[in-house]
Formats: C-alpha cells, structure tokens, sequence
C-alpha cells in the first residue's frame, strides 16, 4: 500500500476506511498485550500502571485484564469529565489490551526469567513490540489512550508544569498504589519508565512515522462517516 493510500485511509473519510483502521487498531493492540505479558514475564518489576494493575489483581483476586478494564474505564471517565476528546479506538485500547494479556497469561508461551540479565532482555524485548504495536494502533487515527489522553488533559490545566513532570506524577502515583497493593516494583519498574518513550520513538523514527502530525478522529466525527456525513 503506497504513502498517499495510507495518509488517505488515515483521514477516515469512509465507513470502509473507519472498518479497517478498527481492525487495525485492535490487532495491533491485541499484539500490544503480548509486549506487556513479556514486560511482566521479565520478572524484574512491572511497568508504573501494570504494578498497579498486578496490585489490584493480587488484591481482589481477579485477572490482570479485568483489572485493566476497571482502571482503563475510570481514566476514561475522567478525560470525558476533561472534556478531552473521546475516539473510537480509546474503547479498544481499554478492553482488548487487558484481555489479550490474559490471553498470554492462560496459554503461558513464555516462563518467567530467573536472572536479572534473562529479565532484562525479555524486558526490552517487549517493549519493542510495544512500541511498533502503538504505531499501528496510532496510525488509525482514532483515538489516543486513555491515559495519553489523561497525561495530555492535565497538561492543559497544569500550565506551568512541564508534561515531563506531569507523566512522571502519574506514573509515580500509579506506581506507589500498585506497591501498596502488593505489585511487583523492581529495575524493571524503573527501566520501563525511562526507556518506553525512547523506544517507541526508536521504532516511530525506523517507520518514518510522525505522531505528531496525526489528527484523530473523536466519537462525534466518527458517527458522522458512519452515517454518511462529511466531516469537516
């Protein structure tokens, strides 16, 4: 498919063009789920929000991915009261990716690592997949992540704060509540707070892919298509 068929199916101007970047957007969070599962299979700590996930997982005795959902949705309601706009594919990312780890989870492709430096490779490993899934899933145009989306509306209100602050509050904050609730924090846990970003923008730099220049398509534009309305 060549670049002006992409930037065209990007636009989401037709029903079919909305179809297939959700079916893009969930394959490649699904793939995304199987990155965190290896993150988490490193056994060297959690990534901040899945300490947090782990940690009410371990609390209440539910599944990693129902504990997802649970913290996902209530982001989501946070950003809607944010009045940040809401895309179709947010509501993908925040039930396919919990549910594709306990996918991993049930079937277990991969043991736990012994040894610090096992973790460590498994660790990054993962997170590359994570980062080349999140191009994917970018590249629909149909909504950025609950909580990017979060990070991004706290940003507005927290003017002179540096986003960079703003992102290592949350992350912190989630990380602190997940420990407290039994999560695993470790090197891993530090390591993928300092090395998501860079990897992700790694893999956006090798796809000649620039985030920045995407324009996601809210809920409202989206039913607009899908009703046969030009969107503006």
């Amino acid at each position: 498919m060549n670049t002006i068929r992409f930037k065209r199916l990007s636009e989401n101007r037709t029903t079919t063009d909305i179809i297939i970047n959700f079916f893009i957007a969930a394959v490649a969070l699904f793939i995304n789920g199987f990155g965190i599962y290896l993150t988490v299979q490193a056994n060297i700590g959690a990534a901040p929000w899945d300490v947090l996930n782990l940690g009410l997982s371990k609390t209440f005795g539910i599944l990693y991915g129902t504990a997802s959902i649970t913290v996902s949705i209530l982001i989501l309601v946070i950003d809607i009261l944010l009045k940040e706009p809401i895309g179709l594919a947010m509501f993908i990312d925040a039930i396919v990716v919990g549910k594709s780890v306990d996918f991993f989870n049930h079937f277990d492709p991969v043991p736990k690592t012994d040894n610090v430096f096992a973790g460590v490779v498994l660790l990054f490993l993962g997170l590359v997949v994570i980062g080349y899934t999140q191009f994917l899933y970018m590249r629909a145009s149909l909504g950025c992540g609950p909580r990017d989306t979060l990070l991004v509306g706290l940003k507005k209100r927290l003017k002179k704060i540096p986003i960079g602050a703003v992102s290592i509050g949350l992350l912190s904050t989630a990380t602190l509540a997940g420990f407290l609730l039994g999560g695993p924090v470790g090197i891993g846990t530090i390591l993928c707070a300092l090395c998501q970003g860079p990897i992700m923008q790694m893999a956006f730099k090798t796809l000649s892919f620039d985030a920045t220049v995407i324009k996601h398509q809210s809920i409202p534009e989206s039913i607009r298509v899908l009703s046969h309305q030009r969107v503006a």
